[in-house]
């Protein structure tokens, strides 16, 4: 477990040192770096501070949410088809931010687009909370983020449908499938906290997790509170997915084939699976995202179409591969 949590943190790193280092254009870092600390503002080390460094650093903090949460869901629901989109947070949170594209509010200030989705997904994770403090059931859990999933995408069309110019329709789809391309370190101070906090509230479930295996009665005679760990997990994805959703739109696949990878080395534990699934999840996006620049395509492919090109494949690959394990 340490090992492997160790060989996914360096190969974590090493991916945010290349997604720093690898880009469309050729860049001599090592002049960049001197230029920074220096403090003589030359164009690299502007690239280098202003777009480079907070993309990786996004990029990773949204692969890392986007992975945890997936394991979280996964474990929490007993379903190996979760993932974080199934508690309904990013479909409000895209919703937020389309609401800003529409009314014109983005043009105006710059963050309005991920205030917007961080108030949508704020509204939604509310709601759960609600419903998780007044005993709902996992079940009930589940449809309850459906139905707001639902309700977010046919609000989210019909905004498309109403848009004032094509122009306008054609930019919140773009927004829609998701980029970390032009994020700068307001973004990254807007979502990060969010995030850690999500983090931290997941992650404090692991033991909790483990004893979900054997049952709901028999997590609770072990002491494990089904409700307290519910909150955790619905409050700590909302907050990581929101989060993410708000700065980056949406990524899929991440969060649900990441944990399918790397749960036979961890002993099908769920506990266990969360830190590494984070991690996982950072060094596929942050791959994702380097070879979205690499890819000779202008504009380059968005982050979100290219995750689930990979994705995709890989899951059915896996479906496959366990059915077959079963027969």
């Amino acid at each position: 477990m340490m090992r492997l949590s160790l060989l996914l943190a360096l190969l974590t790193l090493a991916l945010m040192a290349a997604s720093v280092a690898l880009g469309p254009v050729p860049f001599d870092l090592t002049a960049a770096i001197g230029d920074l600390f220096a403090g003589r503002p030359t164009l690299e080390a502007l690239v280098l501070a202003e777009l480079r460094i907070p993309r990786a650093v996004l990029g990773a903090a949204v692969g890392f949410s986007l992975g945890l949460t997936g394991a979280a869901l996964q474990g929490l629901m007993r379903n190996p088809l979760a993932d974080p989109g199934v508690v309904g947070v990013s479909g409000a949170a895209a919703l937020g931010a389309v609401l800003a594209f529409y009314f014109g509010w983005s043009s105006v200030f710059a963050l309005a687009l991920p205030l917007g989705g961080l108030v949508g997904a704020g509204l939604s994770t509310a709601l759960l909370l609600v419903l998780a403090r007044r005993g709902a059931s996992t079940a009930t859990l589940i449809l309850a983020g459906v139905a707001l999933n639902s309700l977010a995408g046919a609000l989210t069309a019909l905004a498309l449908n109403l848009a004032p110019s094509p122009y306008a329709a054609l930019e919140v789809v773009f927004w829609l499938m998701g980029s970390l391309s032009e994020r700068s370190f307001q973004h990254v101070a807007l979502a990060l906290p969010f995030m850690a906090i999500g983090w931290g509230l997941v992650l404090a479930t692991g033991r909790a997790m483990d004893a979900l295996t054997l049952g709901e009665d028999t997590a609770q005679s072990l002491g494990f509170s089904l409700r307290r760990t519910r909150l955790l997990v619905v409050g700590g994805a909302a907050a990581c997915v929101g989060a993410s959703v708000a700065v980056t739109g949406a990524i899929g696949f991440v969060g649900l084939v990441v944990p399918h990878l790397l749960r036979p080395l961890v002993g099908h534990r769920p506990g266990r699976l969360l830190l590494v699934s984070g991690l996982a999840g950072a060094a596929l996006t942050l791959g994702a995202d380097i070879l979205v620049r690499l890819i000779p395509t202008r504009p380059e492919l968005k982050l979100g179409v290219v995750t689930a090109l990979i994705g995709a494949p890989v899951f059915l690959l896996l479906l496959r591969r366990l059915r077959l394990d079963g027969e």
